[in-house]
């Protein structure tokens, strides 16, 4: 399991902030959420194996689209003006010091 930051707006992977999904989705919106963006991730794959790039281009759309309405992408689903550190290092992001106390006892 990757860590998620005490706000729960991000999980780190190999020290790179993530946006995690809007919480207050409904799980049904969610799961249908996710599982289009499951196939459009499928439909990744089976482009890049095609090398066609206009199926390459409209399942990246796909993606896209599905992250976006997860809130994992696009504008942020906080409301308390805080910016978006999606994609940063998080040890050049305001969660630097809670992320080193985490792996303190390393």
């Amino acid at each position: 399991m990757h860590p998620v930051t005490p706000d729960g707006r991000y999980f780190v992977v190999k020290g790179q902030l993530w946006r995690c999904s809007n919480p207050s989705l409904q799980e049904d919106v969610r799961q249908r959420l996710v599982d289009a963006l499951m196939a459009a991730r499928r439909e990744v794959k089976k482009a890049k194996d095609s090398e066609d790039e206009s199926q390459m281009k409209r399942a990246r759309e796909k993606v896209q689209l599905a992250k976006v309405a997860l809130g994992e992408r696009g504008p942020v689903w906080w409301v308390d003006g805080s910016p978006d550190f999606n994609r940063f290092r998080v040890t050049n992001s305001p969660y630097a010091e809670w992320f080193r106390l985490l792996h303190a006892s390393d």
